[in-house]
């Protein structure tokens, strides 16, 4: 799972007030929940793009902190994709793109600048990819 943060003085709740409307927009209905952290979040076990198996997504609440987006994108082998399928791949990297720049406000330059920042921060601490 990984964790995005918003940008300085902003907020995930202000950027994406209806999480759960937001996220069957990019990438279909929710199916289940599934809790993290002490947080429940989205399941979208059958997503609309046929590269993600599935998509797990939300606000994961911190106390005395600031809530942070919780994303996990389950995507199929691309070796198993069939042709029209293959066509599919732009459309699920720019939703991936375009819902993460929607609620944190920071494009994909930014994001992996900064988790170049926060191993660099903590070089001994693991990382989920």
């Amino acid at each position: 799972m990984k964790e995005y943060k918003m940008r300085r003085g902003e907020y995930l709740e202000e950027r994406i007030p209806d999480m759960e409307a937001t996220v069957v927009d990019y990438f279909g209905p929710v199916t289940d929940t599934e809790e993290y952290k002490g947080s429940d979040l989205y399941v979208i076990g059958e997503p609309d793009n046929p590269v993600f198996e599935k998509v797990v997504v939300g606000t994961v609440e911190y106390s005395g902190k600031k809530d942070k987006l919780g994303v996990e994108f389950y995507e199929r082998d691309p070796t198993e994709l069939g042709p029209d399928e293959l066509e599919a791949a732009a459309d699920a990297v720019d939703a991936k793109n375009d819902f993460l720049l929607e609620a944190t406000g920071r494009d994909a330059k930014s994001r992996r600048d900064s988790m170049k920042r926060k191993v660099e921060d903590d070089p001994d601490h693991e990382f989920d990819d």
